[in-house]
């Protein structure tokens, strides 16, 4: 259930801004988590691609929730602006928003310090999480947002 209060509150902080989705934009956002969804299960790639690649799919469904509550990140932090977000939109726990955070972090580790940190694993734990985030994310929209449901 979203908790609009916080939303507004965050957008009177200026960490959000109003935002007037369609359900093309909500499809198309999927349609790129589909795809790295897929992409991700490539072991030819290394592990740090491969969380990379499962942290964006969660990253598009978390942006497709927070558009569909009427808003998007601002700028600045908003990566971590749409992770912290689901707990106010599809109402996530916080064991959910921690790992997401946790496997933030870890991303933009292996994207820009340093290679090699990310374990087999850990990208699996990465793409299991993306999937179950997709699927709330949709099935919160089905329930409270019908007109932007995206297609299976």
């Amino acid at each position: 259930m979203v908790t609009s209060v916080s939303l507004t509150d965050w957008d009177k902080n200026g960490w959000l801004k109003p935002h007037q989705t369609s359900a093309q934009e909500i499809a198309d956002l999927f349609d790129v988590a589909a795809r790295d969804i897929a992409d991700c299960q490539v072991h030819q790639v290394s592990a740090d691609w491969r969380l990379n690649i499962a942290y964006n799919a969660a990253l598009q469904v978390a942006i497709a929730a927070l558009a569909a509550a009427g808003y998007r990140a601002a700028r600045e932090a908003h990566h971590y602006r749409a992770i912290q977000s689901l707990a106010f939109t599809i109402g996530a726990d916080a064991a959910m928003v921690s790992k997401l955070d946790q496997f933030r972090k870890k991303r933009n580790l292996g994207e820009y310090e340093r290679a090699g940190r990310v374990s087999d694993q850990e990208a699996a734990e990465m793409l299991k999480l993306a999937i179950e985030l997709r699927d709330k994310v949709r099935n919160w929209i089905g329930e409270n947002h019908r007109p932007l449901f995206p297609s299976p």
